[in-house]
């Protein structure tokens, strides 16, 4: 059986977002799930796979990896100096 990228989906908190799928993307996202399922004996929504997909996306996107190392950090609040 061929290995898929994706291995047991966590069960975690989630953050409600609405997006629309194109038929064909849905479709396939159906059929990774029932294969998911087959996989790992976890029955699966296809809307859960969405969040583990992008995110395994963006980790292995060199372009995006190197945007965020070269994106500024985040200015941290200025420090009090209690001396004054």
């Amino acid at each position: 059986m061929t290995r898929l990228k994706l291995g047991p989906i966590p069960d975690d908190k989630p953050v409600k977002l609405t997006v629309e799928l194109p038929a064909d993307i849905h479709s396939n996202l159906a059929a990774y799930a029932e294969a998911l399922s087959r996989e790992t004996g976890q029955q699966l929504d296809p809307a859960r796979l969405v969040a583990p997909m992008l995110a395994r996306f963006m980790a292995t996107d060199r372009g995006f990896r190197k945007a965020q190392r070269a994106a500024p950090a985040e200015s941290a609040p200025p420090r009090s100096d209690s001396n004054m």
